[in-house]
């Protein structure tokens, strides 16, 4: 098999796991994501729009104190773009799903909640297959300290996502029922 099926396999079972759990709902997760937020208060964050089953992050964006963006996706093969959000900014439809702000403000995150399919405890994660995050964190902590988290169902843990050097690493991974600090080893 190659690593491209392996993926795709390891994408259709996380997919499943995550509807199940979102079909649970998201209990304390939140809650748990604006406290592991706290230490970041004044520092620049990009969440994200929810799409399909993605576990919500906007309360948690809503209350960080400092500016807040979403990804906005320029092309295949190009890193996001991020634009500032508020809760009541007018929104309109984006690329693949996702609403995007209206107005075009762009802001350089230092912290990002990222969104995924599948985490392992070392820190990687399985998204859509774009390699937007993975391209994007690159660039960003190639100009300075980034922290990337992802927020995830706790159902969508794994045992180890199927990796490539291009891979970008999670620096903490908040679920519905604990933060995870990754171990690389």
């Amino acid at each position: 098999m190659t690593l491209a099926e392996i993926k795709a396999f390891a994408r259709k079972a996380a997919f499943a796991a995550r509807r199940e759990a979102f079909a649970r709902g998201q209990g304390t997760a939140c809650a748990r994501l604006s406290e592991a937020l706290e230490p970041f208060a004044g520092a620049p964050l990009a969440g994200y729009m929810p799409i399909r089953t993605e576990i919500d992050p906007r309360p948690a964006m809503a209350a960080h104190f400092g500016p807040v963006a979403v990804p906005v996706i320029e092309g295949t093969g190009l890193p996001l773009r991020f634009h500032r959000w508020t809760p009541d900014c007018v929104m309109c439809d984006g690329p693949f799903g996702a609403a995007i702000p209206a107005e075009a403000e762009e802001v350089t995150p230092r912290v990002l909640i990222v969104p995924l399919l599948a985490f392992d405890r070392r820190g990687f994660r399985l998204g859509y297959g774009g390699g937007f995050y993975d391209r994007t964190l690159e660039g960003l902590r190639a100009a300075g300290p980034v922290t990337a988290i992802g927020f995830a169902f706790a159902a969508q843990e794994v045992e180890e996502v199927p990796t490539e050097p291009t891979d970008a690493a999670l620096d903490l991974i908040v679920t519905d029922a604990e933060t995870i600090v990754p171990d690389p080893a």
